[in-house]
C-alpha cells in the first residue's frame, strides 16, 4: 500500500515514510492510494472476533508487508488493550465509551498505536526523531503517555495557555524524560499553525528530523477506525439503520469513521456534531468552508477554527459536497445547550456524560427528530471521561464526580512547562537550542 499527498496524487510514499514524515513535503495530508473493502457477510459475523483481531485485520490491509504479522500483533496487543463498551441508554440510543485507556480519552487508541509503530520504525534508523504535536485538550496527554520513555523519540507538546482544563494540563505537563510541554500564548489554531509552519520549513524539518503525532499523521488516524467496527459488533439489531454521532473538532475521529464506511461498515449516516466553532457545520450545510479564529467553549477539544482533516474528507468524496451531504449531517450547539443536555441525559438515564458527548447526543437527537426516526441504532461517541470536566459536571448535576486513581495521581505532581509566544521564530529558536 502506498500513500499520496492530498495536494498531489503523484507524491507517493510508503507507509513508513508517511508515518515518519507526518505531513507530506508539499504540506498535504497522506491518504491511502486505495481503500480495501470487506464483504458484507464479515460485518454480520463480527461477534466472532475480538477487538484486537478486528484491529489486526484492518491494520494489515493498510500496512501490507511493511510490518510483519508477528510485529503487528505485538503492536496491537499493546495499543488496543482496553475495551470500548457500547452502553445502552434506551432502545434507540447507546454510548460508545472510548475513555477506558490510560489517559481516559479516545485518543489513547491512536496515540498508543502510533507510538508503537513509530518506535518499531525508529529501531531501524540511526537518528533521533522529534515529534511536534498541537493539542486543545486530550491529544497531548494521550501522545505523552503513549510515547513516554520511548528510545530515540523526543516529543514536544504545544498547548494554548489557559485554554485546557486543569486535569488535562496536569496530564500533559507532569511527565519528564523525552516529553516537553510548550505553553503557547495563543489558541489551539496558533499551536496547529506553528506545527504546520515547522513542517513546511524544509531545511529546519530535515535538520531536526521532525514528525507529527496529531491526526494529520496517518498512524494516528487509521487505528481510530478500529472502534467503529467494535461498536457495530455490539449492536443488537443489525437490521435497523445505524447512525453514529461524533463530537468533532479537527475532524480526525469523523474521518476515521468515514474511512470505516468506505471499507464497508454499514453505517447509514455520520453526524459531525460541533460546538460554537461551527465551520464544519457551515461547510456541510452550505458548501462553504470559511476557517476563522476558534471560540473557547466547555467542549474544548472541539475548539478548532480550521480543521486539518477537512482535506481528507474532501478527498474521500472527490470534493463533492453532494456526496458529503449524503453521508454526513452536521449541526452546531452552544454551551447553554451543552449544559442542558448534560442534565437531560442524567435525569432521563442516570448517565453522566461529558461536554463533548453532550454535543454528540444533542446532534443525534436533533437529526432523529428532523427525520422522524422511530427505530434506529443511534451511537454517540463519548470521547473523554466526565471526571476530566469535574467542575462543569458537578455544577450542573450537583453530584460528586469521582476521579479515577490514574487521573488523581497526576494532580499531585508539579507542572513543568516552557512558555513561548505564538511566533514561529520563538518555537524554532527553542527547538534549535
Amino acid at each position: 500500500m502506498q500513500y499520496y499527498s492530498t495536494n498531489n496524487k503523484n507524491n507517493l510514499v510508503t507507509f513508513e515514510t508517511a508515518v515518519m514524515q507526518g505531513l507530506a513535503n508539499d504540506g498535504g495530508l497522506f491518504m491511502p492510494s486505495e481503500i480495501p473493502s470487506f464483504e458484507r457477510k464479515i460485518f454480520d459475523s463480527l461477534e466472532k472476533f475480538s477487538f484486537q483481531e478486528i484491529a489486526f485485520h484492518i491494520a494489515e490491509k493498510f500496512i501490507a508487508n511493511e510490518i510483519s504479522n508477528s510485529n503487528l500483533v505485538d503492536i496491537i496487543s499493546h495499543a488496543v488493550n482496553f475495551p470500548a463498551p457500547l452502553v445502552k441508554l434506551n432502545d434507540n440510543i447507546s454510548i460508545l465509551e472510548l475513555f477506558h485507556g490510560p489517559t481516559l480519552a479516545f485518543k489513547d487508541f491512536g496515540a498508543r498505536f502510533m507510538a508503537k509503530v513509530t518506535g518499531h520504525f525508529v529501531k531501524n534508523r540511526h537518528s533521533e526523531l522529534n515529534i511536534l504535536v498541537a493539542t486543545s485538550g486530550d491529544t497531548g496527554s494521550a501522545v505523552a503517555y503513549g510515547f513516554y520513555d520511548t528510545p530515540g523519540i523526543n516529543v514536544y507538546i504545544l498547548y494554548p495557555k489557559g485554554k485546557v482544563s486543569l486535569i488535562q494540563e496536569q496530564q500533559l505537563t507532569t511527565l519528564d524524560k523525552n516529553i516537553t510541554a510548550l505553553e503557547i500564548d495563543g489558541t489551539f489554531d496558533d499551536c496547529q499553525r506553528l506545527v504546520k509552519t515547522a513542517f513546511v520549513d524544509k531545511e529546519f524539518r530535515e535538520k531536526k528530523n521532525l514528525s507529527s503525532a496529531n491526526s494529520i499523521n496517518i498512524a494516528r488516524l487509521l487505528p481510530q477506525s478500529f472502534y467503529y467496527f467494535e461498536a457495530y459488533k455490539q449492536v443488537e439489531n443489525k437490521k435497523r439503520e445505524t447512525i453514529i454521532s461524533i463530537p468533532s473538532g479537527n475532524l480526525g475521529n469523523l474521518t476515521a469513521g468515514l474511512l470505516a464506511k468506505k471499507i464497508g461498515l454499514p453505517v447509514t449516516k455520520f453526524i459531525g456534531a460541533v460546538n460554537s466553532n461551527k465551520i464544519f457545520a457551515e461547510y456541510v450545510n452550505e458548501g462553504k468552508f470559511l476557517p476563522r479564529a476558534s471560540i473557547q467553549t466547555l467542549s474544548n477539544a472541539m475548539d478548532v477554527g480550521n480543521p486539518s482533516n477537512i482535506a481528507r474528507i474532501k478527498e474521500l468524496y472527490s470534493d463533492s459536497i453532494e456526496e458529503i451531504q449524503h453521508d454526513i449531517y452536521s449541526e452546531s450547539f452552544d454551551d447553554i445547550a451543552t449544559r442542558s443536555a448534560i442534565k437531560d441525559v442524567y435525569q432521563k438515564f442516570g448517565y453522566i456524560i461529558d461536554p463533548h458527548g453532550s454535543v454528540g447526543y444533542l446532534a443525534l437527537k436533533s437529526y432523529a427528530e428532523k427525520k422522524s426516526l422511530k427505530e434506529y441504532n443511534g451511537i454517540v461517541l463519548e470521547t473523554a471521561h466526565p471526571a476530566k470536566f469535574k467542575d462543569v459536571i458537578e455544577e450542573e448535576l450537583k453530584v460528586d464526580v469521582e476521579i479515577p486513581e490514574r487521573l488523581a495521581e497526576c494532580l499531585n505532581k508539579n507542572k513543568a512547562t516552557v512558555e513561548l509566544s505564538s511566533d514561529y521564530e520563538d518555537l524554532k529558536s527553542f527547538l534549535m537550542d
